[in-house]
């Protein structure tokens, strides 16, 4: 089980992701069109700057929903690999059976 400050600290990330979300994407489209000119681009460029470093997407890290672990998740369950498996024998993931050939 990870730290409850890690996870709150997550939980906190994903909330100012989703806060800054629109004005993000607005200003990155800006900052990438080439038929703007110089100086609105790099306006666009001091805009993201300014915004918190936290409300950059790439900063979210995935962690498991039931013990909040950062690695070995996998994005399709949202839950850690050793968990999946202990669901998955007990059968509480439906349509996942264990592999035999």
């Amino acid at each position: 089980m990870a730290k409850a400050a890690l996870i709150q600290r997550e939980l906190k990330r994903k909330n100012l992701v989703e806060k800054y979300a629109a004005k993000h994407t607005e200003l990155k489209a800006i900052a990438n069109d080439a038929k703007r000119s110089d100086e609105e681009r790099e306006a666009a460029r001091l805009g993201l700057q300014k915004l918190p470093r936290n409300a950059n997407p790439t900063r979210q890290r995935n962690r498991c929903a039931i013990t909040g672990r950062p690695r070995g998740t996998f994005r399709q369950f949202g839950l850690a690999r050793a968990k999946i498996r202990e669901l998955a024998f007990a059968g509480d993931i439906p349509g996942v059976t264990k592999a035999s050939w």
